[in-house]
């Protein structure tokens, strides 16, 4: 009977880290509050590129998920006060490795780009290092008063 909770309990605990998602802090990605509305354009020219490692929060998801899906797993193995042990030790492990997943899940590479503005001025722009940029290029700076991306 134990074993029927099981695929429920594992489809419940990936709605859940599905539900944790965030979108991407892309410069090729916009939400939908962000469309229909007004950005400035500065041109300017790519001084440098820095290699960078965004982190998001851990959240705790993958440490409880992982926990639940070990404790459930290790559950079903054996009889009694076994059965109970190796579910304790199921819980343990699936929490240490749900935790470094999500870790891993939440580090992506980045870049700092700085860029010195037409008009002289130098600013430096963190995003995701999905468009590759040049010391030299011309690039645009979009901003909407809160947030600011570098496109070509």
């Amino acid at each position: 009977m134990k074993r029927a909770f099981i695929l429920p309990a594992a489809l419940a605990c990936a709605g859940i880290l599905a539900g944790c998602a965030t979108p991407p802090e892309s410069g090729n990605v916009y939400n939908a509050y962000q469309t229909m509305n007004e950005q400035s354009v500065r041109m300017g020219t790519v001084e440098s590129v820095r290699n960078v490692t965004i982190a998001n929060p851990d959240s705790g998801t993958g440490t409880v998920a992982g926990a639940a899906l070990g404790g459930l797993g290790g559950s079903q193995i054996g009889h009694g006060n076994g059965s109970a042990a190796v579910g304790i030790l199921g819980a343990v492990a699936g929490g240490i490795i749900g935790n470094r997943i999500e870790n891993q899940a939440n580090n992506r590479p980045g870049f700092e780009i700085t860029v010195r503005l037409d008009n002289g001025e130098m600013r430096a722009i963190t995003q995701l290092a999905d468009e590759a940029f040049r010391p030299g290029e011309r690039v645009r700076l979009l901003s909407n008063g809160y947030n600011t991306r570098v496109t070509h």
